[in-house]
């Protein structure tokens, strides 16, 4: 009896039939939930590059500006981002920034320079930054010159998973600064527009403000008056000799 119950018991752990079934059972919920885990950490860094991109476009736009911007164009701005980030509704946040580097100024110390808030907008949940923001912002704000202005932009999308694992959805927070291209600062109605006189003409007549010494005509402001006239013909580089006498 004992003999052929161990005849029995090594025949059936030589028999491998159902080994492939029982395997697929074992590993098959394994790999799915890893195919899950890299699916979602592939759509997560393609949002995340799609959003950078978007905030990339923003700053380089904003930064080729000559005229002044309004609530208006900021509104476009963020309809931009609605379409190039593929989101839309109140889950996309936006906020630009212009900052200055001083040397003497009223704003945050980084030794003998500060960083001074020149005008901050934002649409969505976010808040417009203010001067006692900077402290936050001072660890990751570039290094300038004194005097250089850069474009802060913000962006904040909610990223909703399909598939949710740990969580229900976070945040994708992008932001990129960019030196303005065309002109020394980047106007904005009514915060640097030269209503105050606290910022300087840039050069490109495209504020009623005071240019510095006096240099309105010399920059085609708005404002200037009483410039004297001049006609020149062009040479193209081609004048006439003067004679010898």
């Amino acid at each position: 009896m004992t003999a052929r119950i161990q005849k029995s018991v090594s025949r059936f752990f030589r028999d491998t039939k159902g080994d492939a079934s029982l395997e697929a059972i074992i590993i098959l919920p394994a790999m799915l939930v890893i195919f899950a885990i890299s699916w979602l950490y592939f759509d997560v860094m393609r949002q995340q590059a799609i959003n950078q991109k978007a905030n990339y476009t923003i700053g380089d736009i904003i930064s080729r500006e000559t005229e002044i911007l309004d609530d208006d164009y900021i509104d476009n701005a963020r309809n931009l981002l609605f379409h190039l980030a593929q989101a839309q509704g109140d889950d996309v946040d936006l906020r630009v920034s212009v900052v200055q580097y001083n040397k003497i100024g009223e704003g945050v110390s980084s030794g003998n320079e500060t960083y001074d808030l020149v005008w901050s907008t934002a649409r969505g949940d976010w808040p417009a930054l203010t001067d006692g923001d900077m402290t936050t912002y001072l660890p990751v704000l570039p290094i300038l010159a004194v005097g250089d202005q850069t474009i802060i932009v913000e962006t904040r999308d909610w990223y909703q998973p399909l598939v949710q694992l740990a969580n229900d959805g976070f945040d994708i927070t992008t932001y990129s600064f960019t030196r303005p291209r065309f002109a020394s600062q980047v106007i904005f109605e009514g915060a640097n527009d030269g209503s105050g006189k606290t910022w300087q003409n840039n050069g490109w007549g495209n504020g009623d403000q005071d240019a510095p010494g006096g240099s309105l005509c010399n920059n085609n402001a708005e404002n200037a008056t009483d410039c004297a006239s001049t006609t020149t013909k062009p040479t193209n580089g081609k004048g006439k000799k003067k004679k010898n006498t």
